[in-house]
């Protein structure tokens, strides 16, 4: 059983297909319901198990509601995508309170609190795999992104302590950390020639992501192969931070 958070659209809305298609039975998670209603559709239709969840990372109430739903429903949670997330773009100096906790409170808090709520099921069985989604902006400073970096660079910190904590008892934690992934989400600035053209610049591959490289990455942390990998950081970037 597999959970993904912020699973209503983007990398997301793949990665719940993706993991289903690889044999898991799906849980799936975000505030838009509508778009959760249509993945759990289009998840079923290829003969795979699915259910939607409303969740609000921000609401620590709901985070225990849903993971505890899952658990009672499915009799047991397996893997937790943590996946949930905001993105922003502005100079440090603009950065304003409130653009500071809103991404804090989602991209590190919910993030946490999913995660313990989530080993809370895991722990006792021995048994679980938490992939908490990074960025390479958690790993270099990227202009503009201050709060974004800060968050993301905070979730590779809480992952090294989780696998340190966690492993003893059977649950490994991990971070995926991509670059740029070309999205609905990330389409109005890569569709723009010229950002898109910085972007590769740095990216000796000489392409953006896909949701199927970060697909990729996610089903193998999840399962059985990774078993050795734990507090681990999995970039995906191409060579950006090479």
């Amino acid at each position: 059983v597999a959970v993904v958070t912020g699973a209503s659209k983007g990398i997301g809305y793949g990665l719940a297909k993706a993991l289903a298609h690889a044999g898991a039975t799906v849980a799936v998670a975000a505030r838009d319901t509508a778009a959760l209603t249509q993945l759990v559709s289009e998840i079923e239709a290829t003969g795979a198990t699915a259910t939607a969840f409303e969740l609000d990372v921000g609401n620590l109430d709901q985070i225990e509601q849903v993971m505890q739903a899952i658990a009672e429903r499915f009799g047991r949670l397996d893997i937790l995508v943590n996946n949930a997330g905001l993105g922003a773009n502005h100079p440090a100096v603009d950065v304003t309170e409130w653009d500071w906790d809103e991404m804090m409170d989602v991209n590190v808090r919910g993030l946490f609190f999913a995660a313990q709520s989530a080993a809370r099921h895991m722990l006792p069985r021995g048994y679980g795999r938490i992939i908490n989604m990074a960025s390479q902006a958690g790993l270099v400073g990227i202009p503009r992104h201050a709060v974004y970096s800060a968050t993301k660079a905070a979730v590779i910190g809480l992952t090294k302590v989780l696998a340190l904590e966690w492993a003893p008892q059977g649950v490994t934690v991990n971070a995926l950390a991509p670059t740029w992934v070309y999205t609905p989400g990330t389409a109005e600035r890569l569709d723009q020639p010229e950002f898109l053209a910085s972007v590769l610049e740095r990216i000796p591959a000489g392409r953006v992501g896909s949701t199927t490289d970060i697909a990729a990455a996610v089903i193998y942390l999840a399962s059985e192969h990774a078993a050795m990998v734990n507090g681990s950081v999995l970039v995906v970037d191409g060579g950006w931070t090479a």
